[in-house]
């Protein structure tokens, strides 16, 4: 587990923002859901023996009431039970999303973490491939509002349960006549998960694998033609994808079109996005047959894509500092600070840690440091004269860039010049 320091927060920030505002240009409600849900929920809808249930979970009995807790691994299944607590489709389908800390006890890995955060999308009552579609063109257009390259689509379907059955049975005597290639963890999935064979990082077993029965071969027309649905939608727009039949996913409740955005640049476990169709979960749960698809994108490992190219760590604090000294001055600067805040501006004040003012030199170091577009000065000078004097700390020029201006006009002054110089974007600006 990790923490996320103040210098890392402007390009979270960046982050967060752009996937909120994506989200919203497709129609997505964003939803809720509590960390801790009850552990019969994860182990119902995960399925018993996937990893995540098996060795992952952060599990303990609640001391209070005898219950038995988890610390959501995923929020998929907290997502589902909330749809059906609250009946939440009784008017139609709905598109949802989520942010928020997951927690899996896993082997840590360069941007994976024991507490990590993950972005989701879930669009419940929809069955058609359109919506498969719109969810990867969602996750498109935000790899490149965040300027990232090289993330690439792979694709596959699993088709439904009768198909994996017949597949499954045909995977389990195939693994058994090349046991001896097998590892331990595929000869402990081998009846219980044998689809996650095909997914083994294993070198030596490759090959093998490689040569498996693949599931599209055992698709019926009907699975197929929804496969076909979803690639037609993404050729026709000019969405490269590459169909991968050894990809699954590592849940029970996935069915048909299953997908992963996955990038090179974080080392062997490089999927930073992960997603597909679950029809089946909301009934595993309870509720009638209700067609649902999603994904969930893993924050920190965005995050690490983002630096990777090279996104630029903005330091900035605040669009004003104010530099005061004299308890006159300070009374004053109070005054300014809070009418630039009304105005929409981000200010800081300077307040000295040692209870003393410091010296004029010394604030405005830490002005400049602040990464402030601009300086309020007041000294006894200005209090006299009821002006206050502002410096322009990111001019090109060093000539001009300081002008006293009035009390009253002080914000006028801000406003216009931050309009014309393009470096302020916020409600007083229209």
């Amino acid at each position: 587990m990790n923490d996320i320091l103040p210098a890392d927060a402007p390009l979270w920030e960046l982050f967060e923002n752009t996937v909120q505002s994506v989200l919203k240009s497709y129609g997505y409600q964003q939803i809720r859901t509590p960390i801790v849900e009850e552990t019969a929920l994860f182990a119902r809808g995960l399925g018993a023996v996937t990893d995540i249930v098996e060795k992952e979970m952060y599990s303990f009995e609640d001391s209070l009431n005898g219950d038995n807790l988890t610390l959501r691994p995923e929020c998929t299944a907290g997502v589902v039970r909330s749809v059906l607590e609250h009946n939440l489709t009784y008017d139609g389908p709905k598109r949802l999303w989520y942010t928020g800390p997951m927690f899996r006890h896993e082997r840590p890995q360069r941007g994976r973490y024991r507490q990590f955060h993950q972005v989701g999308a879930e669009a419940v009552g929809f069955a058609g491939p359109d919506i498969d579609a719109e969810l990867i063109m969602l996750c498109q257009r935000l790899w490149d509002d965040l300027g990232l390259t090289g993330v690439r689509l792979e694709l596959n379907s699993i088709g439904n349960a009768e198909e994996r059955h017949r597949h499954r049975a045909d995977l389990i005597a195939y693994f058994e006549r090349h046991h001896e290639l097998l590892d331990g963890d595929a000869q402990r999935r081998l009846h219980s998960n044998p689809l996650r064979i095909l997914d083994t990082k294993n070198p030596a077993m490759q090959e093998m694998v490689n040569a498996a029965p693949k599931l599209i071969d055992y698709l019926d027309a009907e699975s197929l033609a929804h496969f076909e649905g979803v690639q037609k939608i993404l050729r026709h727009n000019s969405i490269p994808y590459t169909v991968n039949p050894r990809l699954v996913r590592g849940m029970d409740y996935y069915n048909r079109t299953v997908f992963e955005w996955v990038s090179d640049e974080l080392g062997a476990q490089g999927t930073v996005c992960g997603g597909g169709r679950y029809d089946p979960l909301v009934g595993m749960f309870g509720g009638k047959f209700t067609p649902a698809c999603g994904f969930a994108m893993g924050v920190e490992r965005l995050i690490e894509l983002m630096r990777a190219s090279g996104e630029p760590m903005q330091q900035s604090q605040c669009d004003v500092y104010l530099v005061h000294q004299g308890e006159a001055a300070q009374m004053q600067a109070f005054v300014l600070a809070e009418r630039l805040r009304d105005a929409g501006l981000s200010v800081v004040l300077h307040c000295a840690a040692d209870g003393a003012g410091g010296s004029f030199k010394s604030q405005m170091k830490r002005a400049d440091g602040s990464g402030a577009g601009y300086a309020i000065i007041l000294g006894e000078d200005e209090v006299a004269a009821g002006e206050a004097s502002i410096k322009a700390l990111r001019a090109d020029s060093m000539e001009n860039n300081q002008q006293r201006v009035a009390f009253d006009g002080v914000v006028d002054y801000l406003v216009d010049q931050m309009i014309g110089g393009d470096e302020h974007d916020c409600d007083c600006c229209g």
